[in-house]
């Protein structure tokens, strides 16, 4: 059973729902989502609360209800809030830039590596920090592994591109026998 899938979750206000022929349809101030759920979760929406249970109990649908109910409460937090995820950069001579519709990378190759701003997303660097910032958290969260796997930090010396409060474990250099 899902205790995740079992909460009631409450519509803000500025929030519409909608759900036709499993198109699950959240607008809010920041945007609009739009996603797909299959028919083994009966998902109702009353009296501004969504709830969701499943059309008959075994391990698929256990597993969907939860994933669900997250999916759920992250597309009603993403057209509220939005969602926000900060990278680190460290290196010398490591740097980002936005240029357009496109974000520079200069990490240590003899080329700089250019990335393509996906739509709905703003992105913002500003020295050693880049900030991606949308309403929609699968965008956001994609396209920050996708710059972090660009050149992910290395356990020497620490350099490359990592996430805010991310913890880099380092190891200890080969001490010489002379």
């Amino acid at each position: 059973m899902s205790r995740i899938g079992k909460q009631e979750i409450i519509i803000p206000d500025k929030v519409t729902v909608s759900l036709v022929d499993g198109l699950l349809t959240v607008t809010g101030p920041l945007g609009e989502l739009k996603r797909v759920f299959k028919p083994e979760i009966v998902i109702s929406i009353a009296d501004g609360k969504i709830t969701m249970v499943p059309a008959k109990v075994n391990k698929q649908t256990s597993a969907l209800w939860g994933t669900y109910g997250s999916h759920v409460q992250n597309m009603i937090e993403g057209v509220t809030k939005g969602f926000i995820k900060t990278l680190l950069i460290e290196g010398v001579g490591y740097r980002y830039a936005v240029a357009g519709t496109k974000v520079v990378l200069n990490i240590g190759f003899s080329h700089p590596v250019e990335i393509e701003i996906p739509a709905g997303l703003k992105v913002e660097a500003v020295k050693a920090e880049m900030k991606i910032s949308g309403f929609d958290k699968e965008l956001v969260s994609g396209f920050a592994a996708k710059i972090r796997s660009q050149k992910s930090v290395e356990p020497y010396k620490g350099k490359g591109i990592r996430y805010v409060g991310e913890f880099v474990r380092r190891k200890q250099v080969k001490k010489s026998s002379t």
